[in-house]
């Protein structure tokens, strides 16, 4: 029996639950639009939780990612980024961080220039905007005060000893230790089991004990970032006024909690201030009558069709599907828009892995006007409701230049800003 169609009407679709996809839908409850968010699981799993904006390019690490990003202008005038004024880059994550911190995960503001955070290897790279439970692994990177790294036994992706081998060099009152968490025997530890732990009071008040204990004349301690689920910064609070030392998280390895807290922060928030979500299912197809546009998608209750006025793409690159990699070039699938890539296969990476220069594949991507609206092969528009933000984008390489979520909120802005002034004309 053929189930019954259900049908969803709205001022803006959004299609991708990534980093690009919820800061559009952010961006959009803000602005009083009615929207649907929808597409696959999406990449926030393997977030560390930091916002970066710009922290590597043209061989360096910047120190000043406003300045950064105005030099893209001349040193690589097609990144999603060199179109932006750094005012209206600095107004999206203000209004981002700011929407988290409102639904329960704090972050700190951006700044004037990029702060150095702790990587899962113990390395330090720069970022923008971090969450509040790792603020203070900020400043102890910066004052070096006496520390007590600690992991746990059985936790894969961290390593207390890691972390102060690769440090001590620079921070000599740095200490690793390795402890057993409350209630853990023996086996693997999982980080989301762990974090979901930690926001029942008992367990905060034993690992407290333990913590306390090990830390010996530490001022501050340092801990995998499993600092509970849904009130991290909470969970923080408590476990500082209980060991009456100063407390910070560090990211492990992904999939990580801090990218479990966003997207299920996101999941129970968003449908309560009026959108309509349909995560972890992906849109089978898009189309454009002359009325709205329409995306077809089902879920284990039957088919949904969402009637659109608008349009935001957010679906990533490879890893959460919005390219795909055939064997001699790469598509869009879910339009077959056109995609900026090299003109050959042969022509995808350097000859070395870990060449300078980086590799001409991590450029590909969707070509987009000012409006941040996909071109065609002829350089039209491929329909005025459509816009595109995110990874997708063409001309910037996200992973080596640290750029991941600054390209996703600033244009997942700018994305929003236009459908917003196409939706009121």
């Amino acid at each position: 029996m053929d189930q019954e169609t259900r049908s969803i009407e709205t001022e803006l679709a959004i299609v991708g639950t990534g980093m690009a996809g919820i800061a559009a839908s952010a961006f959009a409850v803000n602005r009083g639009i009615s929207s649907a968010l929808t597409g696959n699981t999406g990449a926030l799993a393997y977030t560390t939780g930091y916002l970066d904006l710009l922290g590597f390019h043209d061989g360096h690490f910047i120190k000043d990612p406003w300045e950064g990003i105005t030099d893209l202008a001349t040193t690589a005038p097609g990144h999603p980024l060199a179109t932006l004024e750094p005012d209206r880059v600095r107004a999206a994550f203000t209004e981002f961080t700011s929407f988290l911190s409102d639904i329960g995960i704090g972050y700190t503001n951006p700044g004037p220039n990029n702060l150095r955070a702790f990587t899962p290897a113990g390395t330090i790279k720069p970022t923008l905007c971090v969450p509040a439970t790792m603020a203070k692994g900020v400043e102890a990177l910066r004052s070096k005060p006496s520390c007590t790294i600690f992991g746990f036994h059985g936790l894969k992706g961290f390593s207390a000893n890691q972390i102060t081998s690769n440090l001590r060099e620079n921070w000599g009152s740095l200490t690793p230790k390795t402890i057993t968490f409350p209630g853990h025997n023996r086996g693997e530890l999982y980080a989301e089991v762990a974090a979901r732990s930690l926001e029942v009071s008992e367990n905060r008040k034993l690992l407290a004990q333990i913590l306390k204990s090990e830390a010996g004349l530490s001022t501050c301690i340092g801990l995998p970032a499993l600092l509970g689920m849904h009130a991290p910064d909470a969970v923080l609070e408590d476990l500082e006024t209980l060991t009456g030392l100063d407390i910070f998280e560090i990211p492990t390895m992904p999939p990580s909690v801090p990218g479990f807290r966003l997207r299920e922060i996101i999941e129970q928030t968003l449908p309560a201030k009026g959108m309509h979500l349909i995560p972890q299912q992906r849109v089978k197809s898009i189309s454009f009558p002359q009325d709205d546009v329409r995306l077809q998608l089902a879920d284990n209750f039957g088919p949904i069709e969402i009637k659109a006025q608008s349009i935001v793409l957010a679906t990533g690159r490879f890893l959460s599907g919005g390219l795909e990699a055939r064997f001699d070039h790469i598509t869009e699938p879910l339009l077959g828009l056109p995609v900026h890539q090299p003109d050959s296969r042969r022509d995808w990476y350097q000859h070395e892995y870990l060449d300078s220069r980086g590799h001409a594949v991590h450029l590909a991507g969707i070509n987009t006007d000012a409006q941040l609206r996909p071109l065609q092969s002829d350089g039209t528009i491929f329909d005025e409701r459509l816009f595109s933000a995110g990874i997708v984008l063409a001309h910037q390489d996200w992973i080596r230049q640290r750029c991941g979520a600054g390209v996703a909120i600033a244009t997942a802005y700018e994305a929003v800003e236009a459908a917003h002034r196409l939706l009121r004309r």
